[in-house]
């Protein structure tokens, strides 16, 4: 009876974590659908200054920009198709280092259009305060 009652408990925690665990995949599916959404939108509309969060594809390193404040560029495509330039202040936060062409990046930060896709840029920490923080996630650890 123990025994019983111990595997109809181990049961219904695994089924309770799987559950979760789907819940947790379906939620950021969706919030990169979204992005993409919002991104297509904004591209769209010529919409500039817009929070945006999701995820692409690295499908080219691009040299910094060394002009102060210094960017580390790339451009990503995203599930849609539609590629961005995310340009990611390197005096504000680390580098993302090891970066390289098929690597997925995750982010947050505000778009600006342009008539290649537009630009993902605030990529971090407002040290004064003002904006909304930003990040890029790159293989489990984020950069802000």
């Amino acid at each position: 009876m123990k025994k019983a009652l111990v595997i109809g408990a181990f049961l219904i925690v695994a089924s309770i974590g799987i559950a979760c665990h789907r819940t947790s995949l379906y939620t950021e599916s969706n919030a990169n659908a979204r992005g993409d959404q919002d991104i297509a939108t904004a591209f769209k509309n010529h919409s500039s200054n817009v929070q945006v969060e999701g995820e692409g594809i690295v499908i080219k390193v691009l040299p910094d920009d060394i002009e102060k404040p210094r960017h580390q560029r790339f451009i990503l495509r995203l599930a849609s198709g539609q590629t961005v330039l995310v340009a990611h202040n390197i005096d504000l936060a680390p580098r993302v280092d090891g970066l390289l062409e098929g690597d997925q990046v995750a982010f947050k930060g505000e778009y600006e259009w342009n008539d290649k896709g537009g630009v993902v840029h605030q990529t971090h920490r407002d040290p004064a305060g003002r904006r909304i923080a930003g990040w890029l996630r790159h293989q489990g650890k984020v950069y802000q």
